[in-house]
């Protein structure tokens, strides 16, 4: 996810310009299916998302004065992280899908966000045992990596997902129902009203984001086949950290909370 003419990155190009998208390119480096670019959108996610979770933690101690539930500032760029995040995921998940990711990789990574969502789960019930997160960012993207999986079996057009991308951003909107208020199914997003969590990220709406990229993953994979000129070939050097960055997202959420925290009680 830099060589513009050699290395493996360019193995990687020429590999989808020759394949169709029904034929899944076998690469002897699986680092080659990586795009920079991605990983840098995704690294500009993750940056932000420690910046607002530093600014909540100031609030939590009392450092500063603000409501993050009410105040569009907060919920604001609430929404527009999550929806940069989960953009980066549908991406990532159609150039996976398109360069042969196969299903033990698969399976590797799920366990991996998964596994993570519970130690969220734990953690914060452990601290806000009033407002867990039961079905934050997390839960959500391990949830949505298995609809896309199957869906990607079904070979959708792209513009289906688009479709599919929209009923699923509009449902929320168009039907509600009490029986999605327990904390038990409101991880389907068909709630009457937000529950009290920590963090909350409902298979509905968030999974039509997650389609999108889908969709926007495999117009880039496309244009590439159709146009290889107009295919980034190299990450410009101010952007490369924020590619180290994206391409190590899970371990950065997972640590950057209990730093902030860290030095914040140490600072007191």
């Amino acid at each position: 996810m830099d060589a513009p003419t050699a290395g493996p990155a360019a193995e990687w190009r020429c590999a989808i310009v020759r394949a169709p998208m029904t034929v899944r390119p076998q690469l002897s480096n699986p680092q080659a299916t990586r795009v920079d670019a991605v990983d840098a959108l995704r690294g500009v996610a993750m940056l932000w998302m420690a910046v607002f979770h530093f600014c909540f933690d100031l609030n939590h101690f009392g450092l500063i004065q603000q409501n993050f539930h009410t105040q569009p500032l907060w919920t604001g760029q609430r929404t527009a992280i999550v929806t940069l995040f989960l953009l980066c995921v549908g991406i990532g998940q159609s150039l996976a899908q398109a360069n042969g990711q196969t299903a033990r990789r698969f399976w590797r990574r799920w366990l991996q966000v998964a596994g993570c969502a519970a130690l969220v789960s734990a953690a914060t019930w452990w601290m806000f045992p009033r407002s867990y997160i039961s079905f934050g960012i997390l839960h959500g993207i391990a949830a949505m990596l298995l609809v896309v999986r199957l869906l990607f079996t079904w070979r959708l057009p792209t513009p289906l997902w688009g479709l599919l991308g929209a009923v699923a951003l509009s449902a929320p909107t168009l039907w509600q129902h009490p029986v999605f208020d327990s904390r038990s199914m409101n991880w389907v997003g068909l709630v009457t009203h937000k529950p009290v969590t920590e963090d909350y990220v409902p298979l509905l709406p968030w999974l039509g984001v997650v389609m999108w990229g889908v969709a926007a993953g495999r117009w880039l994979v496309q244009m590439q086949m159709q146009a290889p000129a107009l295919w980034p070939v190299a990450m410009p050097a101010w952007g490369r950290p924020l590619a180290v960055l994206g391409r190590f997202s899970l371990s950065f959420y997972m640590l950057h909370q209990p730093v902030l925290w860290g030095l914040l009680m140490l600072w007191r």
